[in-house]
């Protein structure tokens, strides 16, 4: 995903910002903490099924994972720069600002954040979701094993 995020800077802007390895490394941590979370739902949601259930688990485990897990960073990133403006921490205002700060993050990575997923990472989300499927057991196929 980090890979994604540059080459959509690159196309789109021609990576002419200050946070471009800053933006790299954020979408590059989504991607890699996501991955754990996500396989563990493919286990979850495709055992015992064949692998074009695997296959499905997997675009929509992935895209999922991925998507929260770099939003939720992205947003306490985003509360870390604000925090020096806010209320003391245990107040009512201090709380309000969290809610709000957090809500405008997740808002503005959702407008402006999911596009540095496309022009390579729906194309990684393929290959991973297919490779995931590949490795996956089939339920149908009768195991003999050798005694």
């Amino acid at each position: 995903m980090g890979l994604s995020a540059q080459a959509a800077l690159w196309i789109n802007i021609a990576a002419q910002t200050s946070h471009y390895w800053s933006l790299s490394a954020l979408w590059f941590a989504g991607g890699m903490l996501a991955f754990p979370f996500a396989l563990f739902a493919i286990r979850f949601l495709s055992r015992n099924r064949p692998g074009k259930i695997a296959f499905a688990a997997a675009i929509v485990c992935l895209s999922l994972a991925t998507v929260l897990v770099t939003a939720l960073i992205f947003a306490v990133v985003y509360r870390n720069f604000y925090a020096q403006w806010h209320g003391p921490f245990p107040s009512r205002l201090w709380l309000l600002q969290l809610v709000f700060t957090t809500a405008a993050a997740l808002y503005q990575f959702a407008v402006i954040g999911m596009r540095l997923y496309l022009p390579l990472g729906a194309i990684f989300l393929l290959a991973a979701s297919l490779g995931i499927a590949r490795r996956h057991p089939d339920p149908t196929r009768r195991r003999v094993f050798p005694s």
